[in-house]
């Protein structure tokens, strides 16, 4: 399949009749692909790196039930990692660790405008990466 290459550029909102549409921002650098108005995309990138985290922000786990009442450095801690009777952690089992930095592919995203003499294109919605990131850009709708 064939895809053309972006820069993100930035975020930024698009007012039309009586709504407002977040947009994003893509500088196209090479590609043969063309792009209409109300094309569906799929837009691929590298996420944001979070480094190292917990599992209360990785893995969305709770925490400690009682704050208060001698609990005093295990409020955000994982718990018990497994039982003592393989005397071994299984693999997949959820830990701190670091977060982000993985190939992300934002699907059926919409056209919004196309500036071909710029090489500018405007797409609705979020698409992975920090600006500047490099993105690869495929046409949904041409066969």
């Amino acid at each position: 399949m064939e895809y053309a290459k972006g820069i993100k550029i930035k975020m930024g909102q698009v007012f039309r009749e009586e709504d407002v549409v977040p947009v994003t921002f893509i500088k196209l650098q090479e590609g043969g692909v063309e792009f209409n108005v109300g094309d569906k995309v799929q837009v691929s990138g590298v996420s944001k790196g979070k480094g190292f985290q917990g599992v209360v922000k990785r893995h969305g786990f709770s925490g400690a039930a009682m704050m208060t009442h001698g609990t005093k450095h295990t409020n955000r801690a994982p718990g018990s990692i497994g039982a003592t009777g393989p005397q071994r952690v299984f693999p997949g089992t959820r830990m701190g660790g670091r977060m982000g930095g993985d190939n992300i592919n934002a699907k059926k995203l919409k056209v919004i405008a196309y500036e071909k003499d710029q090489n500018l294109l405007l797409v609705k919605g979020a698409v992975p990466g920090v600006k500047g990131g490099k993105l690869k850009i495929y046409n949904l709708t041409v066969k």
